[in-house]
């Protein structure tokens, strides 16, 4: 398995219309893309930080993912992502370590990335995504 990068951080937010002037007029980051992934239900608006990026995600549903994260947990970090080079092997990789997974292969994310999760019970409790560019390894 090899990881490369933290590819971005997600925080979840109850609307990015009230989240994004934030990280704009007060951080002076640029929002450069905003995509809804429906399969997810979930809006996101990204920002660059050198290399990587910041992710927030708001639900399009209550009872999505981000939408039931945010009613336990309320707004705040949700994930944390990494480029990782092969990512079906990589998924092989930590199954065979014990490494329990949410995606035994990869799915369609945001930016046309390819991506899945593992689980934070074996994570030490953040919710791990891997990504990888299609087409890359």
């Amino acid at each position: 398995m090899k990881i490369t990068h933290i590819e971005h951080l997600g925080i979840a937010v109850k609307s990015l219309e009230t989240a994004i002037p934030y990280y704009e007029e007060v951080l002076g980051l640029k929002c450069y893309a905003i995509e809804e992934v429906a399969e997810q239900k979930v809006k996101t608006a990204f920002f660059q930080v050198g290399q990587t990026k910041i992710e927030l995600l708001e639900s399009t549903d209550p009872e999505g993912p981000v939408g039931k994260f945010i009613e336990k947990k309320g707004e705040g970090i949700h994930h944390l992502a990494f480029a990782a080079e092969g990512l079906q092997s990589s998924l092989d990789f930590l199954a065979e370590k014990g490494v329990t997974l949410i995606d035994k292969s990869p799915r369609k994310g945001a930016e046309g990335l390819n991506i899945a999760f593992l689980h934070p019970k074996s994570t030490f409790g953040v919710l791990t995504e891997l990504c990888e560019k299609p087409g890359c390894c």
